[in-house]
């Protein structure tokens, strides 16, 4: 004789599970179970289920922290030490070159793995499809993942050329891309009808972030629908947790793997497993690296790095949380912006200061509270999401470095729908497409255009070129009429 179902209990009561039930008002969540007597059997059963798969304990612990921690005041902000950055003006020729070598032969010796985070949808580029498939209208037509693909490709060939030249043998580097549970199905299908864009199959491994539910401004649980939990992604931060509980920690472990370079989808010109970064990176001996850009302005709506108290470690402040006068404020001796530093989400961590990042974050339990709009039974109600953002991370580190770069050459951010007035597909093109040409004219190429230089370029296939070198033997000489691809 069977054990009854799940299903069968249910259905043949009219009250919710009563073990359920007594759990829930612990946590004084039992407000889930309002409507029951109006669901079907079905949407009963799916209810339960629901309610099953979350972690109660952990999630009530997330949500008294975070309230807490919001009335709490912050520790007041210094700007970040001169000794914590590479500044562009100060990096030598030799530096570079030094770093450049480190950075490559940490990449042939299988040390490098990248984490990209790709857990968000295009819906603001008017899209539903993950980012990553986005075609931004290079002339190549390429998307940002096969942008990055063959950029990985690139960087796998310098490497090997760099300990032996004419060598065969590539050292791969793997590559973990986090979706969420709205992209990870339409991730993996691109992927596949791409055929990986050249990279090995068994080089790319997919994992996905994890959802919370959302809250009401007193702590419960919304309601997306009578039978359902309105849930959302746990932010770019919740990769530390996701790693953890995917056990992908080990798995880097197990390959060999020390350093991290972790990214977010959406910049064209990200320059993904960077030996220069990476040798500087091994060179300070830090524990966790950002790479940042000179703020444009005081009021441009982006988060800095700074010193959280006297001494204390360095983190991020959010634009919306920085004093109008501290975001002013000159230092007399740089010329700079006192609090200069932007974070644009181009990090490199050790293995070992992950592990102790994921149980951490875990441990603390605090998560960012952004009032939204959210889907809910009675219409669309104002709550709160819960997130983590990756730069949560930084106040754990030991120690920390910044690395200047520039934003014309390696930050192009893909945000908005064209027709918007910033970080749009045709502002990440134009980008990419001046980059470019510039290395092409340094290389001894020529351009002809018949619309305004301004407004077109020549694009470089990342399996020609990482970063502008080994450009003259393709270029030397001839004349390209822009708007093209330039490949082998």
């Amino acid at each position: 004789m069977r054990e009854p179902a799940v299903s069968d209990i249910i259905n043949a009561t009219s009250s919710p599970p009563q073990a359920l039930l007594e759990r829930l008002k612990d946590y004084g969540q039992e407000d889930i179970f309002a409507l029951w007597d109006e669901l079907s059997p079905e949407e009963r059963d799916f209810l339960v289920k629901d309610i099953e798969s979350l972690d109660l304990s952990r999630i009530d612990r997330i949500i008294r922290c975070s309230f807490h921690s919001q009335g709490l005041p912050a520790a007041a902000i210094e700007p970040v030490p001169e000794s914590c950055v590479s500044t562009v003006e100060e990096r030598t020729m030799e530096d570079r070159e030094k770093w450049c070598k480190m950075g490559l032969k940490a990449i042939s010796e299988g040390k490098l793995g990248v984490l990209l985070l790709s857990g968000g949808q295009g819906t603001r580029l008017g899209s539903s499809d993950p980012k990553g498939c986005f075609n931004i209208g290079l002339p190549s037509g390429k998307s940002l993942f096969q942008i990055q693909a063959e950029r990985i490709l690139c960087v796998q060939r310098l490497a090997a050329q760099s300990v032996n030249e004419g060598s065969t043998g590539v050292t791969r580097i793997h590559w973990y891309i986090m979706t969420s549970p709205f992209t990870d199905e339409a991730t993996h299908k691109f992927f596949e009808s791409h055929k990986y864009f050249g990279l090995e199959v068994d080089q790319v491994t997919f994992f996905q972030q994890g959802t919370i539910p959302c809250v009401s401004k007193d702590g419960r649980f919304v309601m997306e629908a009578p039978y359902r939990v309105a849930k959302s992604p746990d932010g770019n931060g919740g990769v530390y947790t996701a790693l953890k509980y995917s056990r992908l920690l080990e798995d880097m472990a197990t390959r060999g793997i020390k350093y991290i370079d972790c990214y977010g989808v959406d910049n064209a010109l990200v320059r993904v497993a960077d030996p220069t970064f990476l040798g500087y990176f091994i060179d300070r001996g830090v524990s966790a690296a950002a790479k940042v850009v000179r703020k444009a302005y005081p009021q441009e709506k982006v988060g800095v790095f700074v010193r959280r108290g006297k001494g204390g470690p360095l983190s991020v402040v959010e634009y919306s949380e920085l004093d109008q006068s501290l975001a002013s404020a000159i230092n007399q001796e740089t010329g700079r912006l006192r609090f200069c530093w932007s974070n644009v989400c181009l990090h490199m961590f050790t293995l070992d200061f992950l592990n102790q990042v994921a149980n951490g974050l875990e441990k603390d339990s605090i998560y960012h509270l952004a009032e939204k709009k959210i889907p809910s039974i009675h219409g669309h109600t104002m709550g709160y999401k819960l997130e983590q953002f990756i730069f949560d991370a930084f106040p754990y580190a030991p120690s920390t470095a910044l690395f200047e770069v520039l934003r014309e050459e390696e930050f192009a951010p893909v945000k908005n729908a064209n027709g918007s007035n910033f970080d749009t597909p045709d502002s990440a093109r134009l980008l990419v497409l001046r980059l470019h040409t510039r290395w092409v004219i340094a290389a001894g190429g020529f351009l002809t255009h018949s619309v305004p230089l301004y407004a077109t370029g020549v694009e470089v296939s990342p399996l020609c070129s990482y970063a502008g070198e080994n450009l003259e033997a393709i270029c030397r000489g001839r004349t390209f009429h822009a708007p093209c691809e330039i490949s082998f």
